[in-house]
């Protein structure tokens, strides 16, 4: 935990955004794996973690506003749970360790609930992503259980949105902690990369690493020689040489901050000159995106400048044509880059999106975009100092979809399909660092730069 001063301030600072009535905060059950008592590794909801800081499962918070009071519900444990896991702290003194001084048990809070809406107050919730907290607030609030996205409080969303967007020195700390992390894992994965070697067995290695300094991956690790799939989770597969292996991982910190990169390394230990072609329209749209963001500029801005520059790249190996702002704006990139440039992160690896991503990532000045690949940007507005994004460009080759669009006659004007086969297996890059947006500009989180210049790839490989 921070200090018991820093979750008091935060709960005061959401009580004068919200301004009114009564904030329902859950924390996290154990969740059940295969079988009730073989649960998952237990994880926190960020939003409780944020506020209260507690890890204890089968907890919920209660916030007054109107009263200016603060309430933790929970059942102490009995000797029988001590007998399995050890001691655990009373909720009472669990409480006192956030700055919480009402406690009652669980069975307490749906009258709370009940008294509040008899006297009219507001219940505000969020949405709830696991089913047996959806019954829960169902119970309580008197809804459908699969309606707690609709009903949510919007009020609340946008105030924990405002507040956990800028993250402040301590959590700065966390993140470049995670990001320690990170270097451990990618730098392990680019070293163990070889012939003959499965992803799954690397994969395994890195996810370890990430428990052994964190409290685990910050989400399942993405690790494939078919980097063209966003989602190339690792297979027992063999890895061969001459192909890339794509790898998209992150950890947590020891206080739940993620990292999340990115890094692509030649299974052979060097880079063909036609891989070397393609890398360095990722590296350049990278590189682009660190030296231009920065506060007031807008994320979809920084988004389709990264899109120029890759669009320019492709046209000098022959694989697009036309004009670029028109190729760009008509989204005919896409087909090589179908997603948006990052993301914001934070206590969750894609920060916050639980709450919705047009809280989350869009505003009255920048809505979402139904183009194809644009679609896919989950944040667009302006940034802010202490917003933390990543940057992870790429250039991808889909078979399905290059078929797709060439049998359609898309983009004709723009694409030269022609030229694709020699492509058509290559499979995709992408490079992906976290970034703090500063004063002035941004910079990479974190005090090792995990290698992503070709050059110093083939270098840190070197067997």
């Amino acid at each position: 935990m921070f200090s018991k001063e820093i979750y008091v301030s935060r709960r005061n600072e959401l009580k004068k955004k919200v301004g009114s009535g009564l904030i329902l905060l859950f924390g996290n059950n154990d969740s059940p794996n295969n079988y009730p008592a073989n649960t998952y590794h237990f994880r926190q909801d960020s939003n409780f973690l944020y506020f209260v800081g507690l890890r204890r499962e089968g907890l919920a918070a209660i916030i007054d506003v109107d009263n200016n009071q603060e309430y933790l519900f929970g059942n102490d444990i009995d000797i029988n749970d001590i007998i399995w896991t050890g001691f655990v702290p009373s909720v009472k003194d669990l409480a006192a360790s956030t700055g919480i001084t009402n406690t009652a048990p669980m069975a307490a809070l749906k009258t709370m609930i009940d008294a509040a809406k008899a006297k009219g107050q507001t219940i505000h919730f969020l949405p709830q992503y696991r089913h047996d907290l959806m019954i829960q607030l169902a119970d309580l609030v008197g809804i459908h259980p699969l309606q707690s996205r609709e009903k949510a409080s919007v009020t609340l969303i946008k105030a924990i949105v405002s507040m956990r967007s800028i993250k402040k020195p301590e959590e700065i700390e966390e993140l470049k902690k995670a990001s320690d992390i990170g270097y451990l894992m990618h730098t392990t994965a680019m070293k163990l990369c070889a012939p003959g070697v499965t992803e799954k067995y690397i994969a395994g290695v890195i996810e370890g690493i990430a428990m052994s300094y964190g409290d685990g991956i910050s989400f399942q690790a993405i690790l494939s020689t078919h980097g063209e799939i966003q989602h190339g989770f690792p297979s027992y597969r063999p890895m061969e040489a001459g192909r890339l292996m794509l790898c998209d991982a992150g950890a947590e910190s020891p206080e739940n901050y993620c990292s999340d990169h990115t890094r692509v390394t030649p299974v052979s230990g060097k880079f063909t000159q036609q891989q070397r072609d393609l890398y360095a329209g990722v590296e350049a749209a990278h590189d682009w995106v660190i030296a231009n963001a920065r506060p007031g500029v807008k994320w979809l801005d920084i988004h389709l400048g990264s899109a120029r520059v890759m669009t320019e790249h492709l046209k000098s190996l022959g694989l697009m044509k036309g004009d670029t702002e028109e190729a760009v704006m008509a989204g005919a990139h896409a087909m090589f880059s179908p997603c948006g440039l990052g993301h914001m992160m934070g206590m969750d690896v894609h920060d916050m999106e639980g709450l919705g991503q047009n809280y989350l990532g869009f505003d009255d000045e920048v809505q979402p975009s139904t183009q194809f690949g644009l679609c896919n940007l989950r944040c667009g507005r302006r940034l802010q100092e202490g917003f933390v994004m990543t940057d992870e460009p790429g250039l991808y080759f889909i078979p399905h979809l290059i078929d797709l669009w060439r049998s359609e006659k898309k983009f004709e004007q723009f694409i030269n399909y022609d030229a694709l086969e020699p492509w058509r297996n290559f499979g995709g890059i992408r490079i992906e660092n976290d970034i703090l947006i500063t004063k002035d500009g941004c910079e990479i989180i974190g005090d090792k730069l995990i290698p992503y210049h070709p050059d110093d790839v083939e270098k840190f490989i070197e067997k």
